[in-house]
């Protein structure tokens, strides 16, 4: 008896012809620091120069159960976007520009497809970024997944100046707090939702809500605020990337210990998605499952808030206070 490592369910030869598919997307990222080509062991990444003393920041994430719905919405295009948010996000907390990033993805059978939009998405991702897709692995494991599912997993690396993190402006009591909008619920509490909208309510993906069907909705990718951070990095304090644990969990991380975030709940500009589901989840639950709108918190100096909001789509929403670290909802 002979037996092939295609009939166990792993197919080379499709893994070998996505390569070739995502060729074109992939060194759409590229810039002038990339070494190498596409299809080597490991991705070559040059420090760009103009630091004197650089640092590395590492980010990983994927994107959670909001891929189920991306599967049984057979809708692929957005969650490779999603992928790279949830990553980026993360590094510009710490100051740190998005150099490179690379993805991860795992699956019962490859559908080339399928795959090329997932992967399409992510370099879609990294050009919103301005970072590069230097590299990737996908892996078909028959028995590990079901049927039709996959997963993601992403890795962004980025730099910073080591006296600019050395010297950054210590946070105070006065110092305003600047809301940066969401596209919609991003990557955070999709078990909540799933269970909420289709097995408690019994809604479809296909169905309208405002204006737009459900899938599109929920299926809204994470908002890249990497260009806006940028932009007004030198009037920026800290910053706290709003994911799972909301403002009251995400917000504290980036406080000392006697500052205290007093945020006015009538500020926040929520979104109706979040205005739906607080029809049937408490409010406490709301603001420790969801971003409720609210994508990325800025701390700004007093005086610097005025350029700050003409130069963003950020609105204020409250400001640090002397007391113990936490968040305080108004």
């Amino acid at each position: 008896m002979s037996l092939s490592y295609k009939e166990s369910g792993v197919d080379i030869d499709a893994g070998a012809k996505l390569v070739e598919e995502i060729k074109p997307f992939v060194k759409a990222t590229f810039n002038e620091n990339v070494l190498g080509n596409i299809g080597g062991f490991a991705g070559g990444f040059a420090i760009p120069k103009g630091y004197s003393e650089p640092v590395l920041f590492g980010a990983t994430d994927g994107v959670g159960t909001k891929l189920k719905l991306a599967i049984e919405a057979k809708k692929f295009d957005t969650v490779g976007i999603d992928l790279v948010a949830m990553c980026v996000n993360d590094l510009i907390c710490s100051f740190a520009e998005p150099l490179f990033f690379l993805d991860y993805y795992a699956t019962a059978k490859l559908d080339v497809e399928e795959a090329k939009e997932v992967i399409a998405g992510i370099a879609k991702g990294c050009q919103e970024a301005e970072c590069a897709l230097i590299g990737g692995e996908t892996a078909e494991m028959p028995g590990m997944y079901k049927e039709g599912d996959f997963d993601l997993a992403g890795f962004a690396v980025g730099i910073a100046e080591r006296s600019e993190l050395e010297n950054r402006p210590a946070l105070q009591a006065g110092d305003v707090l600047v809301a940066l909008p969401s596209s919609g619920i991003h990557s955070n509490g999709y078990s909540l939702v799933r269970k909420l909208f289709f097995e408690k309510l019994g809604k479809s993906l296909d169905e309208e809500f405002e204006g737009e069907s459900l899938a599109n909705v929920l299926l809204r990718p994470t908002r890249i605020y990497v260009k806006t951070y940028k932009k007004l990095k030198p009037r920026i304090k800290a910053l706290a990337h709003i994911t799972g644990g909301g403002i009251v969990e995400n917000l504290p991380r980036v406080l000392p210990e006697n500052l205290r975030a007093r945020i006015e709940k009538a500020k926040i500009r929520t979104l109706p998605i979040f205005d739906f589901i607080a029809q049937y989840v408490d409010e406490e639950e709301m603001y420790k499952t969801f971003n409720m709108g609210v994508g990325m918190i800025l701390v700004v100096a007093p005086q610097d808030v005025d350029a700050v909001l003409a130069a963003s789509d950020g609105y204020v929403i409250g400001e640090l206070v002397q007391d113990e670290r936490g968040v305080e909802l108004l």
